[in-house]
């Protein structure tokens, strides 16, 4: 009787157990994979920000989704070669970019503080540009202005905007989010081979505890 409580107890457990490392594994693993992406830096065009050979985590979003000051990988079909570009974005649809006032670029009249430009040269000698840019697309410069081959080489070209539906996703510095799913993909892993092995032992417990119990022979009779 007391075996086969535990291998009811067993089993009930990886009834429980199994589906919540399911549920686990695929709300982690499968989220972070659909969200996340990595990209490694291929050019010096957004240093010192991020440098050659760097690998970076990109988060999946949508046009709808991207802000000023984000930096993207973005497909430009007709640019570079077909090849995907990080570069920051500093204005959206509807946007009025000039360079440059007082050394500094203004979006729709706002001056835009810039820590992150390379050696502080915002424009790096490549002359003024004032444009709006068309709805549903980008203006973008790469941190590294003397040697970015941005929006300011293509002002012909759409205000040298580009298709903000071309956006891959956004550079993420902050990787605890995708590491807490991770993790917790990998703990469902681990929670439903628990309950494998409990469900397992349950029906071999189960199996003993239905053997017929062994015939005692009889007592000799005198």
């Amino acid at each position: 009787m007391r075996q086969r409580r535990a291998g009811s107890g067993l089993r009930v457990a990886a009834w429980v157990l199994v589906p919540l490392g399911l549920v686990l594994m695929l709300g982690g693993i499968g989220y972070t994979g659909t969200s996340y992406k990595g990209a490694t830096v291929m050019s010096e065009a957004m240093a010192p920000t991020y440098r050659p050979g760097e690998r970076l985590l990109i988060e999946r979003t949508d046009a709808g989704g991207i802000r000023r000051g984000d930096v993207v990988l973005v497909d430009v079909p007709d640019r570079y070669r077909g090849r995907p570009v990080l570069q920051r974005v500093i204005g959206l649809g509807g946007d009025h970019v000039v360079c440059c006032h007082g050394g500094r670029i203004t979006v729709n009249g706002k001056p835009v503080d810039e820590p992150y430009v390379m050696h502080g040269e915002v424009d790096a000698g490549t002359g003024e540009y004032d444009v709006t840019v068309p709805d549903g697309r980008l203006f973008l410069l790469g941190d590294h202005r003397a040697n970015s081959n941005d929006s300011r080489f293509f002002l012909g070209e759409q205000s040298g905007s580009v298709a903000a539906s071309g956006v891959r996703g956004r550079v993420q510095d902050d990787s605890t989010v995708p590491v807490v799913l991770a993790s917790l993909g990998i703990l469902g892993i681990v929670t439903a081979l628990a309950g494998t092995g409990l469900g397992i032992g349950g029906y071999v417990a189960g199996r003993r505890d239905r053997r017929p119990a062994e015939a005692v022979p009889p007592w000799p009779v005198a």
